[in-house]
């Protein structure tokens, strides 16, 4: 197994419009929600990922895999995994894939639950989805994500 670059995480919520990225602290204890960045163009996007890269210390990425709920992989998985090998390649960061089956739909309870407007909730949708993924990466990390996928479709 090799060994895991040290510095933060940033933990991506892949969508063809919006992505939504979380962070973790340097320690990589405690995921925070970063920001939703509405996709522009690679050359935009490339910019975007790179300054992040620069200003928070990413060394690791983890893209976050849409997968069904008997585990097979979705339309949207191979969008997601075309998307992590463009932004490894953009970036110079590895990336990671990562379970993400149930995270939008708890990031949704959770800002129904605070009685969020539905503009509100859309501000806040994808970068909350990204930190539940995120946090749940970082509390499987201890030895590798049990559970997580491989880099193979």
């Amino acid at each position: 197994m090799s060994e895991r670059p040290q510095g933060r995480v940033a933990g991506i919520d892949y969508g063809t419009v919006r992505i939504g990225v979380a962070v973790s602290d340097p320690q990589r204890r405690i995921a925070s929600p970063y920001e939703n960045y509405t996709r522009r163009d690679q050359a935009q996007d490339r910019r975007r990922f790179r300054r992040l890269v620069e200003e928070e210390q990413i060394a690791l990425f983890v893209v976050g895999l849409p997968v069904h709920l008997d585990g097979r992989e979705s339309r949207k998985s191979t969008e997601a995994r075309q998307f992590g090998r463009w932004l490894a390649e953009a970036t110079g960061v590895p990336v990671e894939f990562y379970d993400e089956r149930f995270t939008s739909h708890e990031a949704e309870q959770t800002l129904l639950d605070a009685q969020m407007t539905k503009k509100r909730r859309k501000k806040r949708l994808d970068m909350l989805a990204a930190q539940i993924m995120l946090s749940a990466y970082l509390e499987s990390a201890g030895g590798g994500p049990p559970g997580s996928l491989d880099d193979s479709p």
